[in-house]
């Protein structure tokens, strides 16, 4: 085993952590925030949703059950970078193909273990999301500083166009009973794979896709994804869906694809002081008026003061720890999105019902 190499962790705030070096030795910038989830490392680091951010798992061990291929949910390790309290060397697990430190590594993720998390995570909940900075290579402060400084703020940025597929595929049963066509901002393999586990064949859809290109394929449903970014500044994703609004067709938006589908119906977003990122978040259904667990992930809320008012969107669930939007439809098309994460990799299969009532809509339109 090498010997332990120190690394540096500074917030934009100023606040410095001494750490011992994990992954990649190098430097890495970029919005700080933590996930509260118990297990799932490799599905989190492997989320576009996560791309261009430094990711604090709050969980004490990282890294004791290795890594395995079919645990991923893109083609590449999404994150910027990685804090951690205890970093396992080793692995345990009889499948895994590789050690944690060996995947990072081959991914160019820099990292820093050995500091109190905790700490950290009071710090940025108190303080807010805010950027950061790792190195194993440089130890001078005033030099992270000045590389910290050039880091760009994620409100205001679009990240979906770098995460997308740059050419269209497929997923599931081409003689599936329905078709869907998938805008990807950013999309999770297991979303797709619920889509398909319901007899729902897929084309997936670079991100800047025209809704004119999307539509020859005649697909019986569109699905939104997904995805980083500031939802403020995609306007050719909020075009392309008031496009698919106005020819009635059904639409299910995950995530930002909530977000999308809100300001295509005339809604705000905001930035959240911190946002929500675990396996754990309580969610009220208004409809039924049933509670879910709820796996999430997102930096970006809709703003409720927005939707007053209108009578053509109506809110269907709810946060239980802080009231904001996980959920609306429109009332006057077939069409319905959710903050949060259903296919819940990793996660609580609360909302997995989602994906049915999709296909339902399909099969009344």
């Amino acid at each position: 085993m090498k010997e332990k190499q120190t690394a540096i962790l500074m917030l934009a705030d100023g606040s410095v952590y001494h750490g011992t070096a994990i992954g990649k030795i190098g430097t890495t910038a970029g919005e700080i925030c933590f996930n509260t989830g118990m297990t799932g490392y490799q599905e989190i680091y492997t989320d576009p949703s996560y791309h261009g951010q430094i990711i604090v798992n709050t969980v004490s061990h990282i890294g004791n059950y290795g890594t395995v291929s079919t645990e991923t949910e893109s083609s590449e390790v999404r994150i910027k970078g990685l804090v951690v309290k205890s970093f396992s060397q080793t692995h345990s697990r009889t499948t895994a193909e590789e050690s944690l430190q060996d995947y990072l590594d081959k991914s160019n993720i820099v990292g820093i273990a050995d500091l109190d998390t905790r700490q950290l995570v009071r710090h940025i909940r108190e303080k807010g999301a805010m950027n950061a900075i790792i190195s194993s290579e440089v130890s001078n402060v005033e030099e992270l500083k000045a590389r910290l400084e050039e880091t760009p703020n994620m409100e205001g940025l679009e990240l979906s166009s770098l995460v997308t597929t740059t050419e269209p595929y497929f997923v599931g049963n081409p003689h599936a009973s329905k078709k869907v066509a998938v805008l990807d901002i950013g999309v999770k393999k297991s979303i797709l794979d619920n889509l398909a586990k319901r007899d729902v064949y897929c084309k997936v859809f670079p991100a800047k896709t025209s809704f004119e290109d999307m539509k020859k394929w005649h697909a019986d449903g569109y699905f939104i994804s997904n995805g980083p970014g500031d939802p403020a500044v995609m306007e050719y994703a909020v075009d392309t869906v008031k496009e698919i609004l106005e020819e009635n067709k059904p639409l299910f938006g995950i995530c930002l694809g909530h977000q999308i589908l809100s300001r295509a119906s005339g809604l705000s977003t905001y930035k959240m002081h911190n946002g929500h990122r675990g396996c754990n978040h309580p969610v009220k259904n208004l409809q039924t008026g049933l509670c879910e667990v709820t796996s999430q992930n997102h930096g970006f809320a809709v703003s409720k003061e927005s939707v007053e008012g209108l009578e053509n969107v109506e809110v269907t669930h709810i946060n239980l720890n802080d009231d904001t939007i996980e959920g609306i439809k429109r009332t006057d098309k077939p069409a319905f999105s959710v903050q949060y994460h259903p296919e819940s990799s990793p996660g609580p299969h609360d909302s997995r019902y989602l994906f049915d009532d999709f296909v339902k809509l399909m099969e009344q339109n």
